[in-house]
Formats: structure tokens, C-alpha cells, sequence
């Protein structure tokens, strides 16, 4: 059942990742940008009810695409695997597709990543532009992710345990700020659930809650590099199903727990994306210095997801060349395994950043991550498409020998196509994202014309050898 990398053993990825190490890059690659800044405008735009029903669904489609690569990468656990599963099961140019939609995620992500760092940086320093941080930012994601992928794994582990106990702190000191035991600032009275009540369910109707489901689907994002990692996983057998059910339920208690503080907090007309609904939220309790210290650790949490975004990209354009689909280059590994020419494309795309933020920050922010979000639900659209094609042609047998298998199919990845479906279409009513559309759509068209003048060139060059 198991198929392998075609690559020659000295261009092999090595398998120094550990299931701790797998759990803190998923948790890592989703604790980031989305979470930290998205929610304000999801909050601003869908109201408090709307926020934390757009992210019950939310939890709800990740956990369906997860199931389907969970069955998938047990079965072939191969690094930057998305496209090859895609490729097997629907077609070879829907996988080159995916590969570059996957690349597109990323990096788009990164220059998100960036921006949003670099407006944490403007907090302490509001006179010095934010793309200069975004280019010291930039040097220091490069060198983490150059070394090797032990260090990679090790920084992103500390990365990832800072965030985590971030967000267990603000859930607790939200929860007792909400009924008064910590005050509010200049007297200020507790807010109870008022935040949550006093526009209505849905001060703006049930659209929007449609219409955010892309940007909450970005902030879920990152779960999936479960498997682009699974080729540099030991015993992924075991380690990928264990790493798909803590992942999961810490997803969930953390968003959930930590959307419910935020719109309780938050009032609905204060929510946005210049600035951190969460700093905003310390900045109302009456705590010394919480806001600063809650700005250093998102940082240091929008740092990590760069950190995870620039591994994902870089593994992809390296999967994308070991299956010729690109020049030999990008397949190429270091002595200490890592696909240095690879990474270093792929952080030019990070270099998005400086553009976005000499633009106009908060507009330009939001259009981002939609163009982003609108690239990883297609991928995860592709995942369940395959999971359904792929356990569709296994006999009894074959099934039954799976070491691990997506519980009610098909419910699963027909539940979780179209969830995701509906997210993508959700997007032509937002005048904000829909660029996401405009640029999505044309690039997937751009994808399959590339693929097809790829392999006639590759049969030409292999007629003309023979």
C-alpha cells in the first residue's frame, strides 16, 4: 500500500520528526495571523453569535479534511503529499494544480504573517514603518527554516508551547474579567454577556456568517501540515492519527473558549484588523502592562505560523520538482536535508509583505488572507475529493488493511466537499474578499494551462532521448 518519494536515497528527506514536534508544528502553523487578527473583522462583520457559529462550522470542516488526510498520509506518507494524492486519485493537472494553490496558501500567508507582525512591532515603535520589520522578520524566518529540519522542528515546538499557554492565560483572565473579579479600566463596569446581546443574534443577518466562513477557514488553516510532514515523521503509522485527535480537540477547545472571551469583551464597533482584538481586550482590563506582554507573545505566535508557512511552501516547490513537474533545483537537498534553493523561492513570496504594508495595511490585509483562504480550501477540497476516489477503488480486503481509516464513509468527505463548497461560493458576496475569486480562479486556469504545456514538453524531451 505504502509508495515512496521518487527520489534517490542521498535526496531523501531525513525522519527527525518526533509526535511532539508533529503537534506543535499543526498547532504552530494554525495559532497564528487568523486567529489573532482575522477575528476582528470576522466579529466586526458576522456580530459575536455569528463569529462563534462561523467557527463551530469551522472546526467542524477541518475536522472531516483531517479524517480524509489522516486515512490518506498513513497510507503514503510522503512530504508535500497533497498534490500526489490528487494527482493519483482525480487527475495528474488537478495535482499540479493543488501543489501550486498549496504554494499560493503559504506564501500569500507569510506576507500576512509578516504585515501583521510588523503592526504588532508599530504598538512599541509608531514612527518606524512597518516594512522595515517585515524585512528583519523576513531574515530571521529564513534562517530558522535554512538550518535544519531538527532546528526547524525544535524552534517551532518553543514557538508553539509559548502560544498555547497564551491562550490558556487570556481564556482564564477573559473568563474572570467578563464577571468583574478582575476590573475593567477607568471603572469600567464587568460586561457580563452583554457584548454577545446587545446587537442581536445577528445584527447583520445570517450572510455573513457565510460570507467570513473562508477567513474562519484561514484561521483553521495549518492543521494540514500534518501531512506535508509526514515523509519526515517517524512511525507515522502512529504518530499522524495521534497528532489528528489532540490537534483537533485543542482546536477547538482553544478557538471556541477564546472566540467566546473575545466577543465578550469586544464591542462589536471596536473590532478590526490594524490592531489585535486581543490587545484591545487587555487594553480594556485594568491589568499593567497585559496588553504589552499580550502583543510580545502574538508576535512571537504570527512569527511561529511564518515560521510553519515557509516549511509547508518550501516542501511543496521541493515535491513539485521530484515529480519533474519543475526544474531539478528545487528538489535539490543540503547535507543536512533541506531544500535550501526551494525555501529561498519561497520567501520571496514573503516579500509580499513590504508591498501590502506601503499600501494600505488594513485593506490590503483583509484581500490576503481571502486570496490565501480561497487557495486552502481548494486544497482541502481536493483532499477529501481524493480520500473518496481513493478508498472508492480499494477492494474489501484492501480496506480492511488500512492501519488507519476515516470513520462513515462516505458521509465524511462528501460532508466536508461540500462545506467547503459553500465557503468558497460564500466568498462573491463579500466586496472585501472578493478578490480572493478574482485572483483565485484565474490563477487555477493558469494552472492546468501550465500543467498541460509542461507534459507535452516532458514528452517531447522524452521521445527526443529515445
Amino acid at each position: 500500500m505504502n509508495t515512496q518519494v521518487n527520489a534517490s536515497n542521498e535526496n531523501q528527506f531525513k525522519r527527525t520528526m518526533k509526535t511532539r514536534h508533529l503537534i506543535m508544528l499543526s498547532l504552530g502553523g494554525v495559532i497564528g495571523t487568523g486567529l489573532f487578527f482575522n477575528t476582528g473583522y470576522i466579529i466586526a462583520t458576522a456580530g459575536a453569535i455569528g463569529t462563534i457559529i462561523a467557527y463551530l462550522i469551522g472546526a467542524l470542516v477541518v475536522y472531516l479534511v483531517m479524517l480524509c488526510l489522516g486515512e490518506l498520509a498513513v497510507a503514503m506518507p510522503e512530504t508535500g503529499a497533497f498534490h500526489t494524492y490528487a494527482s493519483r486519485f482525480i487527475s495528474p493537472g488537478t495535482g499540479y494544480t493543488v501543489a501550486w494553490l498549496y504554494w499560493l496558501t503559504w506564501t500569500v500567508a507569510l506576507g500576512s504573517s509578516l504585515t501583521a507582525a510588523g503592526l504588532c512591532m508599530q504598538y512599541w515603535f509608531p514612527s518606524v514603518s512597518v516594512w522595515i520589520w517585515c524585512l528583519i522578520f523576513c531574515i530571521v524566518i529564513f534562517v530558522l527554516n535554512i538550518i535544519t529540519a531538527q532546528f526547524f522542528a525544535e524552534s517551532e515546538f518553543w514557538f508553539s508551547i509559548i502560544k498555547v499557554l497564551t491562550i490558556v492565560i487570556f481564556i482564564i483572565a477573559g473568563a474572570v474579567a467578563i464577571f468583574g473579579i478582575i476590573p475593567m479600566k477607568d471603572n469600567i463596569p464587568a460586561p457580563f454577556l452583554h457584548n454577545i446581546t446587545d446587537n442581536g443574534w445577528f445584527p447583520n443577518g445570517i450572510t455573513p456568517i457565510i460570507i467570513t466562513m473562508v477567513s474562519v477557514n484561514f484561521a483553521f488553516s495549518g492543521t494540514e501540515l500534518i501531512g506535508i510532514a509526514a515523509g519526515e515523521t517517524q512511525q507515522p503509522e502512529k504518530t499522524i492519527p495521534l497528532a489528528i485527535k489532540t490537534t483537533i480537540l485543542r482546536l477547538i477547545i482553544f478557538f471556541i473558549g477564546t472566540i467566546f472571551v473575545l466577543a465578550a469583551l469586544l464591542p462589536m464597533e471596536q473590532a478590526g484588523v490594524i490592531k489585535s482584538p486581543f490587545v484591545t481586550v487587555f487594553e480594556n482590563i485594568g491589568l499593567p502592562y497585559a496588553a504589552d506582554m499580550l502583543n510580545f507573545v502574538i508576535l512571537t505566535a504570527i512569527l511561529s505560523a511564518a515560521n510553519s508557512g515557509l516549511y509547508a511552501s518550501g516542501r511543496m516547490l521541493w515535491s513539485l520538482s521530484n515529480q519533474g513537474t519543475l526544474p531539478k533545483c528545487f528538489s535539490k537537498l543540503t547535507k543536512d536535508g533541506i531544500p535550501a534553493f526551494a525555501i529561498t523561492m519561497s520567501m520571496l513570496g514573503g516579500l509580499l509583505a513590504l508591498l501590502t504594508s506601503v499600501i494600505a495595511p488594513d485593506t490590503v490585509f483583509v484581500a490576503l488572507t481571502a486570496i490565501a483562504g480561497f487557495a486552502v480550501v481548494a486544497v482541502w477540497l481536493s483532499i477529501c475529493a481524493s480520500h473518496y476516489f481513493f478508498r472508492k477503488q480499494l477492494s474489501t480486503t484492501e480496506q480492511n488493511a488500512l492501519k488507519y481509516k476515516a470513520p462513515f464513509y462516505p458521509l465524511v468527505p462528501i460532508l466536508g466537499f461540500i462545506l467547503c463548497l459553500i465557503a468558497c461560493i460564500g466568498l462573491a458576496f463579500d466586496p472585501q474578499q472578493r478578490i480572493a475569486l478574482y485572483c483565485g480562479i484565474p490563477f487555477v486556469i493558469v494552472c492546468f494551462i501550465a500543467h498541460h504545456f509542461t507534459q507535452t514538453y516532458q514528452k517531447r524531451v522524452a521521445k527526443y532521448d529515445q
